[in-house]
């Protein structure tokens, strides 16, 4: 038709007028997207070459799979590149805990005997009774070893998308058909932007977002990944040609939890020597690591991934999304959690709108498979509210946020050591200092005004004090050191506060945005 393109926009298909932009494009899908997040369109190519194809969409009447072929050859790679097109209306024959069967259909595969031993997700021929007559498609749900009458080599390959269509499958679900996925490194042309005013094209492949489904086996390094991804994006640092890296949280240790290989699409974590921290998303196979731990893997937007530039920021959605009540008001938490499916047990202050400083068990992997989690409330008294000087010092504040648990937390901690005339020094629980550095940055001048947080930087011996005055001084910074030995990283804005807590005390503290008026640090 005249005047109208057509595109998809995270895989579903619309037709627009001539013309049309990005933003048009979105409005029309009503597709996700975040202001500052960079979206990738793949350009229509008049020449799609099929050879070396590693990913095939298996179309069901349940919902669309997505497998990816091993790099090895084999003899049921080969059948499956040759014949995989002419696989279609295959009923499903069985279904089970670990895995389900479409077929029969013909093959010329020499069957085996023996018991194999499947990962989940793998991909495999297998005929029964060891007639090639009676060949079914496997597709396995949960690792398990079992005798389906495979071939030598097993599997071919896996499935990388869509694996939540294995739990909708019914008796009466059929393959519609298989084709291959071209995918945009054959394709050609792809563009990675920020502008919604860019202009669309017929057959343009729109990407805005991508979807990560966590690990189950990986409850602690998820907690990694969600506080890494607080502000919705997964930022690009560093791009090779088997990964994509977001360093923002380097130097932070997650605890290894999971050894599996890092196929394409996987979410891993560094966790020892050096770079622990780093977060990454494979864009190629590679073996299992005893140094990454797996925390899950990309299920929708892995063009996305593979279009990464360096400084862009991707939009991401996990599935689960994070358990996070810190920070949160009782009721508000509890209608949360009742969307859940899961019991809130108060503990501390349980007033309606008591703060939420703790829950128990603190990951959201534990608390889904418990059904129930342990919230500690505190009266208002014991929080106090802060604004930090971003654009003034930004290294120092991010020592600040590692060492109170801002960087993983709404609510952070800081412990009370010591309380002398106007003055209250604090030590945070984790020595950050350890592995952040806190040069000299934003030093006082003339003078510290009171309720302003200062941390003694690394001019001096007492690094990473942090300290606060309830009075003017133009002699000394906060933590009592000299003005060169202290930055100032922001203020407490409800200073009258301290004077009702005591030494070994903890504070709770929560970050406020404010607009700063003209003259203000």
């Amino acid at each position: 038709m005249d005047g109208i393109i057509k595109i998809e926009i995270n895989g579903i298909k619309i037709e627009l007028p001539k013309g049309a932009t990005l933003n048009d494009a979105i409005l029309a899908a009503d597709a996700p997207y975040k202001k500052g997040n960079s979206i990738g369109i793949l350009k229509k190519s008049e020449i799609e070459q099929e050879e070396n194809v590693r990913e095939y969409q298996i179309k069901t009447t349940a919902g669309e799979l997505v497998i990816e072929l091993f790099a090895k050859d084999s003899f049921s790679k080969k059948r499956w590149i040759e014949l995989s097109k002419e696989y279609k209306n295959i009923p499903l024959r069985w279904i089970s805990r670990d895995a389900v069967a479409f077929g029969p259909f013909v093959s010329d595969m020499v069957a085996t005997r023996e018991t194999g031993t499947y990962d989940a997700y793998e991909i495999l021929f297998a005929a029964g009774g060891g007639d090639p007559s009676n060949t079914h498609i496997i597709i396995i749900k949960n690792k398990h070893s079992a005798e389906y009458g495979a071939p030598q080599e097993g599997a071919f390959g896996r499935v990388v998308s869509g694996k939540r269509v294995l739990d909708k499958l019914k008796k009466e679900d059929t393959i519609i058909e298989i084709k291959p996925v071209i995918s945009w490194k054959q394709t050609g042309e792809h563009l990675l932007t920020t502008d919604l005013t860019t202009p669309l094209e017929d057959g343009d492949k729109v990407f805005t977002y991508l979807r990560v489904v966590i690990s189950p086996e990986s409850p602690l390094g998820a907690e990694h990944f969600f506080a890494l991804i607080r502000n919705g994006s997964f930022k690009v640092d560093m791009v090779s040609s088997s990964f994509t890296a977001d360093h923002r949280l380097v130097g932070e240790l997650p605890t290894y939890e999971n050894y599996e290989p890092r196929s394409r699409g996987s979410v891993f974590l560094r966790t020892v020597g050096y770079g622990a921290g780093k977060a990454f998303i494979a864009t190629d196979d590679r073996t299992a690591s005893i140094m990454h731990s797996v925390i899950g893997h990309v299920e929708e937007g892995m063009e996305l991934v593979q279009m990464a530039e360096i400084g862009h920021q991707l939009l991401v959605y996990t599935t689960p999304s994070q358990i996070m009540l810190h920070g949160k008001r009782f009721l508000q938490a509890e209608k949360e959690m009742a969307s859940y499916g899961v019991k809130l047990i108060r503990q501390g202050d349980t007033d309606d709108e008591a703060l939420i400083v703790s829950q128990e068990p603190d990951t959201t992997i534990d608390i889904l498979k418990e059904g129930s989690v342990k919230a500690t409330g505190v009266r208002d008294s014991r929080i106090i509210s802060i604004e930090l000087y971003d654009e003034a010092a930004p290294k120092t504040i991010d020592f600040f946020r590692h060492a109170i648990g801002l960087q993983f937390r709404p609510v952070g901690i800081l412990p009370l050591i010591m309380k002398y005339e106007n003055t209250y020094i604090f030590k945070a629980e984790k020595p950050a200092e350890r592995y952040k550095e806190i040069l000299p940055e934003n030093t006082p001048k003339e003078k510290v005004l009171s309720g302003e947080i200062g941390i003694t930087n690394q001019a001096a011996k007492r690094m990473g004090m942090i300290g606060v005055k309830t009075k003017d001084d133009d002699m000394f910074g906060p933590t009592g050191e000299k003005f060169i030995s202290t930055n100032i990283i922001g203020r407490i804005l409800d200073i009258e506060k301290l004077q009702h807590f005591k030494e070994g005390d903890k504070i709770y503290v929560i970050e406020t945005k404010q607009e700063r008026e003209e003259g203000d640090p």
